[in-house]
């Protein structure tokens, strides 16, 4: 019987609290709060991915045999020419191998001579059958076996040149030398890194971007035909743009598993060689949005890690509405959800209102 009487008790409580709760909100002034309207324009959106910068060609000239370093014809960061003499292995050791390579040539093409000669007097023999066919087989043999032995001595020739031509090192295109560790009279084994050179009359710029981003690109791509001829920015180490625009060229053909991106590369003119090898930057690819729906991101706020804003009705009431941003441009956010078109939104004194508050809208 108690509880019974209790119930309608706590129900009556309740409905006078929340009248007056009600009835205190109504009965605060209106407060002025200058507000935007929510509406669609066209936008350019910055998007930046680290880059890793590289030359179009870059090649490490090692050497292929052992010895000396003879001369050193070249400086560090010297420009170079294809074919341009650079380094010099000491050659004695190689040019008496080529010496000696020939002179066994030479004997065995006497002693093919001699085979030669052989083989016809055994055949002039049997064909007067003064001795046997067995002779002329056997002289027969003996000719090709010479034949092979020159065969052989021209390989080993061959091989012996070629090492002598490894004691000179070219440059093997038009670039930059990088720095040499190495002086004259430097002990070098077959593999040891001399120098390397560059090219870098032009650059490549690679970077990852995640697959949704790889979708629109590819369904913008799809569209307009122009769109594989994008062009892409690069943002240097200190923040500054470089002068030349460059264009995306390739997109590799598997995704990273580990990383979920894709990578694409960018060339850039390089006129003046500021960019070098291995340098450091952001590619910057600009995206065109259409009647993109934004609000200032003074107007936010977030509640465990949601954004929200103050939304104002026709009757000037401002309800509290929770949006998911697309992106930034400048001091706004662009919205993706959440909010539409021709909403009015409140931009400043935010934190003064709560739900349900009536206010008087200032454009």
């Amino acid at each position: 019987m108690q509880y019974k009487n209790i119930l309608p008790v706590l129900v009556a409580g309740f409905l006078i609290i929340s009248c007056k709760s009600q009835t205190a909100t109504e009965n605060i002034a209106p407060v002025e709060v200058p507000v935007v309207s929510i509406q669609g324009k066209d936008l350019n959106v910055d998007h930046f991915y680290v880059a890793d910068i590289r030359a179009v060609r870059n090649v490490e000239l090692r050497s292929k045999i052992s010895g000396f370093l003879d001369a050193i014809y070249v400086d560090e960061g010297q420009t170079v020419r294809k074919g341009q003499v650079l380094f010099k292995i000491g050659d004695n050791e190689y040019r008496s191998e080529v010496a000696r390579a020939k002179a066994v040539l030479s004997n065995t093409k006497a002693e093919a001579r001699v085979a030669e000669l052989e083989l016809q007097r055994i055949k002039t023999m049997v064909d007067k059958k003064i001795i046997s066919q067995t002779e002329l087989e056997l002289a027969a043999s003996k000719l090709n076996a010479a034949e092979a032995k020159i065969q052989e001595s021209e390989s080993a020739l061959q091989n012996a040149q070629h090492k002598l031509s490894y004691t000179t090192i070219f440059a093997p295109f038009d670039g930059i030398l990088d720095r040499i560790p190495l002086k004259p009279g430097s002990l070098v084994s077959e593999g040891t890194l001399i120098s390397s050179v560059s090219d870098i009359s032009s650059m490549y710029a690679y970077f990852n971007i995640s697959e949704n981003e790889y979708l629109a690109y590819f369904r913008k791509m799809t569209i307009d035909s122009q769109a594989e001829k994008r062009v892409a920015c690069l943002e240097l180490s200190d923040g500054k743009e470089f002068e030349h625009k460059g264009k995306i060229e390739t997109i590799v053909s598997e995704f990273d598993e580990s990383t979920g991106s894709i990578s694409f590369r960018a060339s850039f003119p390089n006129p003046g060689n500021m960019l070098k090898h291995k340098a450091t930057g952001k590619v910057k690819l600009v995206t065109n949005l259409e009647q993109a729906l934004t609000v200032p991101q003074k107007a936010s706020f977030e509640i465990q890690d949601k954004n929200y804003v103050y939304v104002v009705d026709s009757a000037n009431i401002v309800h509290m509405r929770s949006f998911i941003p697309a992106g930034r441009k400048d001091q706004d956010y662009i919205i993706k959800s959440g909010l539409v078109q021709g909403e009015r939104v409140v931009l400043e004194g935010i934190q003064n209102l709560k739900e349900g508050l009536k206010v008087i809208p200032r454009p």
